[in-house]
């Protein structure tokens, strides 16, 4: 009879890379990106900023703002003007969480909104922090 562990390192070897998944308790969404002519849309606009915990305007103002472009939501998607490719997009909303999700203190995606004397402040659900970011 075979060992737990020859057993375990067996199966780990007969699985494809594919298969074996890391899962982490937040994962950044994935931006469904498409093109159309001389616009941009991101279709799960909605699921993206809801997965984040964070309003649809707020999100839209920093993609706007940091792609340097012109858009508007429609049905729960973001058209943008302009071409850009799905890796532009995501690396933005990267630095969205970057910036305004993660807890700066315990990295925590738990984190909300709130104001302190007209400053945006992030306040940490899980261990309290809080810490000022710039308004878009």
């Amino acid at each position: 009879m075979k060992g737990y562990e020859e057993l375990l390192e067996r199966a780990f070897e007969e699985l494809s890379k594919k298969e074996i998944v890391k899962r982490e308790r937040f994962e950044i969404p994935e931006a469904s990106v498409m093109r159309e002519g001389a616009r941009t849309t991101i279709k799960n606009f909605s699921q993206i900023a809801k997965a984040l915990n964070r309003n649809e305007e707020h999100l839209y103002k920093y993609l706007v703002k940091s792609l340097g472009t012109a858009g508007f939501i429609d049905n729960g998607r973001l058209i943008l003007q302009g071409k850009f490719t799905k890796d532009e997009v995501q690396k933005e909303i990267n630095d969205y969480v970057r910036i305004y999700v993660l807890c700066k203190e315990c990295g925590a995606p738990d984190t909300e909104f709130i104001k302190e004397e007209r400053v945006l402040m992030v306040r940490c659900l899980a261990c309290g922090a809080k810490h000022p970011v710039r308004n878009i």
